[in-house]
Order: structure tokens, then C-alpha cells, then sequence
């Protein structure tokens, strides 16, 4: 981690050559293709002269299968041909712009495509410009910085700090934030704890998606967490991304590490699916917090309307500002038949916004009564780096194991137990999470990652236990479904109540409405059915006797109203306790101001 910073600081201070020459909001049209480029050039160092020697054997050979030898020679799925890379660049600086154009096109086709996404052409002639003249002077800090790591996780932490340096600098944080490693790697964890038996046979091939995969970091910790778990298997990686920069860093990324970079495709997710036909094994993704999809509105609610539940996004449509939920259901839909696992991120909002009926609500009601929802966990706030509210891991898979069906299991890691139990000292360290000695940006706790007795690990033994505990809950679906009710009481006028067709008139002034939820808990502490008839007996009928339901109106809605399952009553403190803190209070204050008078 210390590593990663040191080297994403180091880039950003290159920026300080665009100074005066380019606006804040546009140092990343530079500074990251650049970083792409050296990281390119530094991993081909070693095989590069063997490319050069090898080139005129291979001339004669049409350019695909010349792109496949010299590949070979360069040991990735890409190459470079050109006589340049970043050591003679410097080497000639009156004829920088023209080289580093050459070197760019000695790319194979594969690589170059990638470095067109960023439309960097249009910055080599600004910065060559004589009124600038500050190409040399880039070229030459990124050939001062090594970039040759070895462990794409460090390269993923740069190039997500960069983008995140440079949103914040054109003021474009709203809905952009980047997934920090320790959030993924409980992702995978959890993902995958179900499936370690089927993980570790000899030569088993998964597939993998993200919708919205940014630079591929979910990617990256998946392929990882399945290569540490067993070294002979495959995870194949496939993803689609909207963001050109980030999408173009994605496919680096793939080139580097060996993947098929035409796996990930570019676009809206929500408008063309780029992988219309596929269906994959596991599912990973963080997409914005409340994203807006005004713009694919007509696109998605003529998908919705044209193909209902054979499409993606029948079951319903959530409100214009926030398209969560959406992301959720173009998942489900690549869904294998024969079982897939997601992990997908979201902030609060779509497990309760929307009354019953609303899109929201028809979209929950879809998942748990297909019972496809397996867990929830609750995760600290200020974890992420560009917001500091509480998000929540969402696990759904069309695979549950037999204890889990039917049940949905709750886990809460905030931790806000533990931070009460240090205070008062019966408490040695926060079991989820800690304090980062240094914030960055919004993130200032980060998630445990050694051990079993706290974290990852920790929250790892949780989920694969399936217990319920001062952590965990477990409830079955219908804990979740309520019955939206309208109450009507009679109109009375004069002193009589007015009757239409022999039944009392309502009056509108006094409708209410109840939610009722399916299921109560009984003198035993037990979760049994109620229907709406008794809970009205019981809760209506001694406050408003006259009152009924109008039944025509009921609806059935869906709502995890997190925070209330783990709710402890906290009795107030006693009326001498707080006495005592008012007058040491005061007593306090009258000495600070004798203390300022004299």
C-alpha cells in the first residue's frame, strides 16, 4: 500500500509541468494515458530487443499473424515494434512529438486500439506546441518512474487514486467512487465460500462479469483470490464500462496480465449490452450510487415494455435519479440456469425507497420471492474514498444451499457495538474495522484483513456459519413483505353517516394508510403469519372503530429496513447522572469566563 501511494504521488506531481498550460479539470487527459504508456513500456522492457531481432523474419507474414509471433517474443498478448521506447525518446528531444507518435503506432493492433480511447493525439500536438513546449519535459518525468511492478493490485490502486484525483479536481465526484481492495476482497470471500469444494478441482474454468467494471479492479482481486485458492484453475474476466479512460486502463490491465482484452467491452451497460449473449458463473460490482439514466430512459422502457420478464428490466423500473437497481436486474438476467453467484454494492436507497407498487418495491418483490436474495451485510461508514455514507454488500444467487432457502441472513459489521464496548474499555480493538492512520479522501476506516477473529476473516466465519448471533440474523422472505392498506371512516354530515348504495361514504380528509407486515412475532418469540383482518382488530379497530379497509386498494410491497433488526433499546440514563454533567458543565464554563474577564 505505502508503495502504491509513493508512486501515484510521484505521477500526480507531474501534473505540475501542465500547470498554466492546461486547465485542473484536464491534467488527466495526459497524465493517464501517460501512465499507461510507461507501464506498458516498462513490461516490455526485457523481451523488447527480442521483438526488434525477430521482426524481419516475421515481415513478410500478413499483420495478425505477425501480431501472434512477435507476441510470442514479447511473452504478453501485445507488443511494441518500434525502434523507441521511453530511454530513446528522451535521447532525442527535438524530435520527441514525431518518436513518440512512432512508438505509440509500433503497438500491436490490440494495444494501439486501447491507446486510441483516450484520443491522446490531440494532446501530443498541444503540449509540442511552441507557446507550451512541455512534451519533452513529461516524457522525461515519466521515464524517471518505474512502473514495472509486478503486482497488478499496486497498478490498480494507481490508476484508481489518479482518477480519483483527477474527478476531484474537475469537481465530477457526484456518483463516482472507486471500490477499496479490502471491500472486494470480502466480496470474493463470500462469493465464493459456497463454491470452495467445486474451487479446488484441477483445472476447473469459471467465468466472472462486472457491468460496470472501471479499470477492472473486481476483476483483478477475483482473478487473484481464485489463483491463491487454487493455482490450477481459470476465472475468465469479462466486464463493459462507460468512462473511455477507464475503460481503455481496463483493457491494459488485461493485455498485461495475459486475459482476453476484447472480453471487456465499452459502453452503456443499460443502453447496448455488450454481452447480450453470454451468461456467466459469478458476478461482481460496485456501479455509482444513485446513478441517473434519464438519457437511456427511452432505450430501457422500451426494453421493459417490449419484452417484460423475457428482457432485463421487466420486473420493474426504479425512480429516474438512482439506477441500482437496474444494474442488479441486467445482472440477473445473465444468470446461468444451472446456478450463478453475485456481489453487487449499493448505498441505502434501494433497500426501502419506494412505497409498494413503485418500481423499487416490484423489483424486491421479484428477488426475495424468487428467493434469490441470500445475505446482506451492513458495512461501515467512511469506507469508500469519494463518500462517507454506509453502503451494503448484496449477495443474490439462483443456487442457494438447502439451509439457506427461503431465508435470507443479515449481517451488520459497522461496527457501532464495539465502539461503545472500547470506550468503556471491555473492548481491546473494533472487530471489523479500523481507523486508517491517514484518510484518503472520504476513506478514513478500512476493513481488517488478517485473521479470523476480525474482518474479513471475521465476517467470512459469519456468513459460511450461517448462525444468528449479536451479528448475524436470519429471517425468512416474507420477514420482509408488509401489506400497504388504505383506512377509510365514514363521512358524516349532520350527525348521520352518509351512505352510498347502502355502504357508509368515506371520508377523504380522514383516509390513512398502514403497512402490515405478513409475519408477527407471537408470545414465544416466534415469527407466524397475521393477516390483515386481525391486525386491524388488534391495532385499527380500538383507536377508530368505525373505520374498514378498502380492500380494492391493498398492495403488496417489499422493504429491509436494516437498521431495525439490530436495533438494541438503550435505557436513558438516570436524572441524577445527567444533573451531575449539567453542573460540572456550567461550573466548567464559569471558570473559562472568570478565567477570560481577568
Amino acid at each position: 500500500m505505502k508503495n502504491f501511494k509513493e508512486k501515484s504521488d510521484k505521477i500526480w506531481e507531474v501534473a505540475n509541468l501542465l500547470r498554466g498550460d492546461y486547465k485542473r479539470a484536464d491534467y488527466g487527459k495526459v497524465i493517464l494515458p501517460m501512465t499507461v504508456l510507461r507501464r506498458l513500456d516498462c513490461v516490455l522492457k526485457s523481451t523488447k530487443q527480442d521483438v526488434l531481432d525477430y521482426l524481419p523474419k516475421v515481415d513478410s507474414l500478413k499483420e495478425s499473424a505477425k501480431d501472434i509471433a512477435l507476441n510470442k517474443k514479447a511473452g504478453f498478448n501485445f507488443h511494441n515494434r518500434s525502434q523507441f521506447d521511453f530511454d530513446k525518446l528522451i535521447a532525442d528531444p527535438n524530435n520527441v512529438a514525431a518518436n513518440l507518435r512512432n512508438f505509440i503506432n509500433g503497438f500491436s493492433t490490440s494495444a494501439r486500439e486501447i491507446i486510441e480511447y483516450f484520443n491522446f493525439d490531440d494532446q501530443i500536438d498541444r503540449m509540442d506546441d511552441p507557446k507550451a513546449d512541455i512534451l519533452f519535459r513529461v516524457v522525461k518525468a515519466f521515464q524517471e518512474i518505474d512502473l514495472s511492478e509486478d503486482d497488478p493490485m499496486i497498478m490498480g490502486y494507481i490508476f484508481e487514486d489518479l482518477i480519483r484525483k483527477f474527478s476531484e479536481q474537475s469537481n465530477e465526484t457526484a456518483g463516482e467512487h472507486f471500490t477499496p481492495r479490502e471491500v472486494i476482497r470480502l466480496m470474493v470471500n463470500v462469493l465464493f465460500n459456497e463454491d470452495s469444494e467445486t474451487l479446488t478441482k484441477e483445472g476447473i474454468v469459471k467465468t466472472m462479469y462486472d457491468p460496470a467494471c472501471g479499470t477492472g479492479g473486481m476483476l483483478s482481486v477475483a482473478e487473484q483470490h481464485l489463483n491463491e485458492l487454487n493455482a490450477k484453475a481459470e476465472l475468465k474476466v469479462f466486464g463493459q464500462e462507460i468512462n473511455p479512460e477507464s475503460y481503455a486502463i481496463c483493457k491494459s490491465d488485461m493485455l498485461i496480465k495475459g486475459q482476453n482484452p476484447s472480453n471487456v467491452k465499452f459502453g452503456n451497460t443499460f443502453t447496448v449490452d455488450g454481452l447480450e449473449e453470454e451468461k456467466f458463473d459469478y458476478m461482481l460490482s460496485n456501479p455509482p450510487f444513485g446513478v441517473d439514466w434519464k438519457k437511456a430512459q427511452k432505450i430501457i422502457k422500451a426494453e421493459a415494455d417490449s419484452k417484460g420478464m423475457r428482457g432485463r428490466f421487466g420486473a420493474g423500473l426504479p425512480r429516474i435519479n438512482d439506477g441500482s437497481l437496474l444494474f442488479l436486474q441486467h445482472m440477473i438476467s445473465k444468470m446461468k440456469p444451472g446456478g450463478t453467484r453475485i456481489g453487487i454494492v449499493f448505498n441505502g436507497s434501494p433497500l426501502f425507497s419506494g412505497a409498494a407498487g413503485s418500481g423499487e418495491s416490484e423489483i424486491r418483490k421479484w428477488i426475495i420471492e424468487n428467493d434469490w436474495l441470500e445475505t446482506i451485510i451492513a458495512l461501515p461508514d467512511q469506507l469508500f474514498y469519494n463518500t462517507g455514507i454506509s453502503t451494503y454488500i448484496w449477495i443474490v444467487t439462483n443456487k442457494k444451499s438447502a439451509e439457506r432457502k427461503g431465508k435470507v441472513q443479515l449481517i451488520n459489521t459497522t461496527g457501532v457495538k464495539d465502539e461503545e464496548l472500547m470506550k468503556e474499555g471491555k473492548l481491546d480493538h473494533n472487530r471489523f474495522w479500523q481507523k486508517m492512520d491517514k484518510s484518503l479522501g472520504n476513506k478514513r476506516k478500512k476493513i481488517v484483513e488478517n485473521g479470523n477473529e476480525k474482518g474479513i476473516g471475521f465476517i467470512t466465519q459469519i456468513y459460511g456459519n450461517f448462525e444468528e448471533n449479536e451479528f448475524s440474523k436470519i429471517v425468512p422472505n416474507d420477514y420482509f413483505a408488509y401489506y400497504r392498506v388504505t383506512v377509510e371512516q365514514p363521512l358524516i354530515e349532520e350527525g348521520k353517516v352518509v351512505k352510498s348504495k347502502g355502504k357508509p361514504k368515506p371520508d377523504s380528509s380522514l383516509r390513512d394508510y398502514e403497512n402490515i407486515p405478513f409475519l408477527k412475532t407471537d408470545q414465544n418469540g416466534k415469527l407466524v403469519p397475521q393477516t390483515i383482518e386481525e391486525y386491524v382488530e388488534r391495532e385499527v379497530k380500538p383507536h377508530l372503530p368505525t373505520a374498514w379497509i378498502d380492500e380494492t386498494k391493498t398492495k403488496i410491497g417489499y422493504e429491509i429496513n436494516f437498521t431495525k433488526y439490530f436495533y438494541e433499546f438503550k435505557p436513558l440514563r438516570p436524572l441524577d447522572k445527567i444533573k451531575a454533567d449539567i453542573l460540572a458543565l456550567e461550573e466548567k464554563t464559569l471558570e473559562t469566563e472568570k478565567t477570560v474577564l481577568d
